[in-house]
């Protein structure tokens, strides 16, 4: 099927929204355990636990007895509450990273207190629309608010109407957080559940068609392609194949070149794993620092690698940060653990 499909489903008990683009899985999201740590987007009102000498941070306090790790304390003093957002999951072991710079995401804006201002996402470059959708949140209350807002580049696919009302709400709801008046480690907000994510970043326009059924994965073949993320072999047609495994430590991406050996397999292959790298991390729900080890190929080919590498990640939208080559060959990266790895077993 061509086009880009949203489908939201349930797997064992646990909200799942997946993307399939051309009739190929591109992105999923799942409810997270009850016992996983606090999911970026979440806001807490935290206490000031104690100062990370020598590092400029502070470990807060969250409810539930969870520790995060507030990086920017300088005036900060034991007892002290603060809200803060969470960033990123937590390694295992590690307490949450957070941040105080909170953020509201909607479909068409993004409400950032304490930085005023009305901006439009770079990505809009047509000056026509630019000026409708300044024109549509100066109708609202926002130039009157203490609150910034950011349009983002999928507003143009949002009705006028529908921009406003979202503006207002977003703007409401900061308020509300920000006049709380606690001093105890709170959930002040929790984070969205897959439903909502899908809803707010991958709807683009009219053109995408949602499924909310129960049996939606079922019938588009979601549930199998889940089951092929539990092996670490995937395919990159040809002969040539990436293994991705796991450690505590890093993501190690193995790159190798199958029957094929002929002068140029090397950067066939690095180039078709390139290409395939950030969908398959995006799927896996994996983060933290990924090690490429490419197959063999002349040091004069590692620009080109490098440069579809760059293409590829700049359309992800998980930020990743390509670090660059190692002394042995193999590139690292380093990726926002914007999700927890897809859980195991679930698929029957």
């Amino acid at each position: 099927m061509k086009g880009r499909l949203i489908l939201l489903d349930e797997i064992a008990g646990r909200k799942a929204a997946a993307l399939m683009v051309d009739g190929q899985l591109d992105d999923v999201l799942i409810d997270v355990a009850d016992d996983a740590p606090p999911a970026p987007g979440a806001i807490f009102r935290a206490v000031a636990d104690r100062p990370m000498k020598g590092q400029g941070g502070m470990m807060m306090k969250l409810p539930d007895d969870d520790k995060a790790l507030f990086r920017q304390a300088k005036g900060i003093s034991v007892g002290q509450s603060l809200l803060v957002q969470v960033t990123s999951y937590a390694e295992a072991g590690k307490a949450v990273p957070v941040t105080d710079r909170l953020i509201f995401k909607g479909q068409a804006v993004i409400v950032t207190p304490g930085a005023q201002g009305i901006n439009v996402s770079r990505q809009i470059r047509d000056d026509e629309k630019k000026l409708r959708l300044l024109e549509v949140l100066h109708e609202t209350s926002a130039p009157e608010r203490s609150h910034g807002v950011i349009v983002r580049s999928n507003a143009i696919n949002v009705q006028d109407d529908q921009i406003a009302e979202e503006t207002e709400a977003l703007l409401d709801l900061a308020d509300s957080v920000l006049n709380d008046t606690g001093d105890q480690a709170e959930l002040l907000l929790g984070a969205p559940d897959p439903h909502t994510l899908a809803w707010r970043d991958w709807l683009q326009g009219p053109a995408d068609t949602v499924v909310e059924t129960p049996d939606a994965f079922a019938q588009h073949g979601v549930l199998d392609a889940l089951l092929s993320l539990e092996d670490a072999y995937i395919s990159l047609g040809s002969s040539s194949s990436i293994f991705i495994e796991p450690t505590r430590a890093l993501v190690a991406v193995d790159v190798n070149t199958g029957g094929d050996f002929s002068a140029a397999s090397g950067l066939k292959a690095n180039l078709s794993a390139a290409r395939a790298l950030p969908r398959q991390l995006r799927l896996r729900g994996l983060g933290g620092q990924i090690v490429l080890d490419t197959a063999p190929m002349a040091k004069k080919d590692r620009r080109q690698v490098e440069q579809v590498l760059r293409a590829a990640f700049r359309a992800d939208p998980i930020e990743t940060a390509l670090v660059g080559w190692t002394p042995l060959g193999h590139f690292e990266l380093q990726r926002k653990r914007e999700r927890l790895p897809f859980p195991k077993g679930l698929i029957i």
